[in-house]
């Protein structure tokens, strides 16, 4: 017997951040659709994250505008709380979610629009795709370090407490958001840490009684359409971990973290680093200082009653790493057990077969519509603008993204009520 193939107009897929507002706009709009999810809600949040990670925004402004977050507004959301509220706002949007169920392979139907869903549980024919699976997909380990290294590796998003980790030191590459905030979980928990830094971005928690997710607001740096030339793969290192702190490397060397330039290459047991830490936290450093003068340059003029915060530009002096930069270990010799790489993420959309896809993968839309009809994509990085994978960000970029759907679904719907029209005419003539 056949396989029984159900129609929908649009297929969202992933339930995370971007699924969940992307239903909510297409509800809104009137718009047929199911939300495919392999997994739970949200599951990245539950089981891709270290246990104490808490969000990096407050509460008051990573969220959508329709539910606030328990507790108060300028709060640091504990994951599973974040995993949670988005659970909630499905329900409260009435989404229409399918939990287990794994989107394997979407290919155009031939010679007719619309395209053909196969999952892990039936197969769907559908007007438009939204692959709503974000921009953390497939965790990146640079090939730098073989395998036969006697250490164990593992990637930021395995990683849930210090005590999961073999005993010894440990080796954190990447010095964004995740490995700082996991290097100072380790060296709280008495591990020996060393923290190899690239570029970064380092703003302010806060400033001048503001966080910084309001000074980026009336700046408007949210709303950079485009990174910064040669800043395009740069990380922010912010935290809101302990109700939230100011990321500062030499704070951190001062309590124990031995700070290292770009790991770059592996041989009999050591590892090799450039000798560019000093420069590294000197670029972060003049990201800082200037968000400061802009935020001291946008109070002058516009006459806010915002206390002064003059020892927010108080530099700490350059540690002994700094000054005298560490450019191997011997992981032995050092007792270095672990090796976590806080290296970030790749797309990964080999599931979709059309063509909106560059040499390396990555898609080619306009604000998240593809080249290919039909196809839609959400919760990129600078889809539209800075804030887009962030929660709030993504949001509004699904609004969009839904409005460009139920754009194209009026066109065909005059192009199906003409043909209708003019076919008795056709058969009379």
């Amino acid at each position: 017997m056949p396989q029984t193939i159900d129609t929908i107009d649009t297929i969202v897929v992933g339930a995370g951040q971007a699924g969940v507002a992307m239903s909510e706009h297409l509800g809104r709009a009137g718009i047929s659709h199911l939300v495919l999810e392999r997994a739970r809600i949200a599951e990245r949040w539950r089981s891709e994250r270290w246990d104490s990670l808490v969000a990096n925004g407050p509460a008051w402004h990573d969220r959508f505008p329709g539910l606030e977050f328990p507790g108060g507004p300028d709060d640091f959301v504990p994951k599973d709380a974040v995993a949670d509220y988005f659970v909630d706002y499905a329900r409260k949007i009435d989404a229409p979610v399918r939990c287990g169920v794994e989107v394997k392979r979407v290919s155009k139907l031939p010679s007719q629009r619309g395209f053909l869903v196969e999952t892990s549980h039936g197969d769907y024919e559908a007007l438009n795709v939204v692959a709503a699976t974000g921009p953390f997909q497939k965790p990146v380990i640079p090939a730098v370090i073989d395998d036969a290294a006697p250490v164990m590796q593992m990637h930021s998003s395995g990683y849930k407490n210090p005590a999961q980790l073999p005993e010894g030191a440990v080796l954190v590459v990447g010095a964004g958001s995740s490995g700082v905030q996991i290097a100072d979980e380790l060296n709280r928990a008495g591990r020996k840490v060393f923290l190899s830094v690239g570029p970064h971005d380092r703003p302010p928690r806060a400033y001048r009684g503001r966080d910084f997710v309001w000074w980026l607001g009336v700046l408007g740096l949210w709303d950079l359409a485009t990174p910064p030339a040669g800043a395009e793969h740069v990380t922010i290192a912010v935290s809101g971990a302990r109700g939230g702190e100011t990321i500062d490397f030499r704070r951190l060397a001062s309590e124990g973290i031995t700070l290292l330039g770009r790991t770059e290459g592996y041989a009999s047991g050591k590892v090799s680093f450039l000798g560019n830490i000093a420069q590294m936290v000197k670029g972060g450093d003049d990201n800082y200082l200037a968000l400061l003068d802009a935020a001291d340059a946008y109070v002058a003029r516009n006459g806010l009653d915002l206390p002064e915060e003059p020892e927010a530009r108080v530099i700490r002096p350059d540690p002994e790493c700094m000054t005298h930069p560490i450019t191997e270990l011997d992981l032995a010799a050092e007792g270095i057990g672990t090796i976590l790489w806080a290296t970030g993420f790749v797309q990964d959309y080999s599931w979709i077969e059309a063509p909106t896809f560059d040499a390396q993968g990555r898609p080619i839309h306009r604000r998240g519509v593809s080249e290919e009809p039909g196809i839609y994509f959400l919760g990129l990085p600078w889809q539209s603008r800075r804030g887009s994978s962030f929660i709030w960000g993504v949001w509004h970029d699904a609004k969009h993204v839904a409005d460009q759907i139920a754009i194209r679904h009026a066109y065909f719907t005059y192009h199906d009520d003409a043909n209708a029209q003019a076919a008795p005419a056709a058969a009379q003539g």
